[in-house]
């Protein structure tokens, strides 16, 4: 583990730099008429009301662009996956995260790419990766970068709502959602008042897309983390730098290593 305790930068703080001694602070305001919607992995929907018997006249709202495939993994292969993740170590990112990554070196603001230090998705990925093959929506998905983010209660991880970057990562982002339960909450600029909560169920993956990916920011909220978490997430490349575009020649040679699944994490 790297010697800084926290990787903090700008407005976002952990419990590490705050000097706070509970778990169960998000700084965050939000407006009086803030609604929550739960996501029901069943109806596929997002209701007011939590209990999915009660769903059938309940209010709902459209939430298209999300797919979850619980019980992706089994309890050994979690096991297994967690003891492979943990002989690599972790360097401190921001809001108390934990962090290995997979994948080229990217300035999203200068829109350059670097991969000389590149060497593909890590040995243990590859089961999943085939696995995903077997899912409908996942059978042309050709991963180019894995991030392994682990979320501690006791550093108050969490992560802001934001949007993964446009102009590299495509339009499917694929979680699988190791070691304990949490919650992926959205948010819509052009309707704050609105929240969708998402469960992440231990073992789970998500896979988010369409509008979930390109209109609703997504993030955590440090009292979701309830324990330890680890979400290994997987990203593909946007049409530019697929057969067609502009830098296809760049996306291929990213492909290429990438799947070779012979990887290290870069920036350790």
């Amino acid at each position: 583990m790297a010697d800084r305790k926290c990787g903090c930068k700008g407005i976002r703080s952990c419990l590490l730099c705050e000097g706070i001694n509970t778990q169960n602070t998000d700084i965050i305001t939000w407006p009086e008429n803030h609604t929550i919607h739960f996501y029901c992995v069943e109806c596929r929907k997002a209701f007011l009301e939590l209990d999915h018997s009660s769903h059938a006249m309940g209010e709902s709202i459209p939430f298209p662009g999300i797919s979850i495939v619980t019980n992706f993994i089994t309890e050994e292969e979690e096991q297994g996956l967690c003891q492979q993740i943990y002989k690599t170590p972790f360097v401190v990112s921001q809001s108390g995260r934990h962090k290995q990554d997979f994948g080229p070196k990217v300035n999203f603001k200068k829109k350059k790419l670097r991969m000389e230090k590149f060497t593909g998705l890590p040995n243990y990925a590859r089961t999943l990766v085939e696995r995903m093959h077997s899912l409908a929506e996942l059978q042309d998905f050709q991963p180019v970068e894995l991030c392994n983010l682990e979320y501690s209660s006791e550093r108050g991880a969490a992560i802001d709502p934001h949007f993964d970057d446009f102009w590299i990562w495509g339009d499917r982002l694929v979680t699988l959602n190791l070691i304990s339960d949490s919650i992926l909450s959205f948010t819509n600029d052009s309707d704050p008042c609105v929240e969708v909560q998402v469960p992440l169920l231990q073992r789970s993956l998500i896979i988010v897309t369409d509008e979930a990916r390109n209109v609703w920011k997504h993030g955590i909220h440090r009292h979701h983390i309830s324990s330890t978490r680890m979400a290994m997430t997987f990203r593909e490349l946007t049409p530019e730098f697929l057969d067609g575009g502009e830098r296809a020649s760049d996306g291929q040679q990213l492909i290429n290593i990438s799947l070779t699944f012979e990887g290290c994490a870069v920036g350790l």
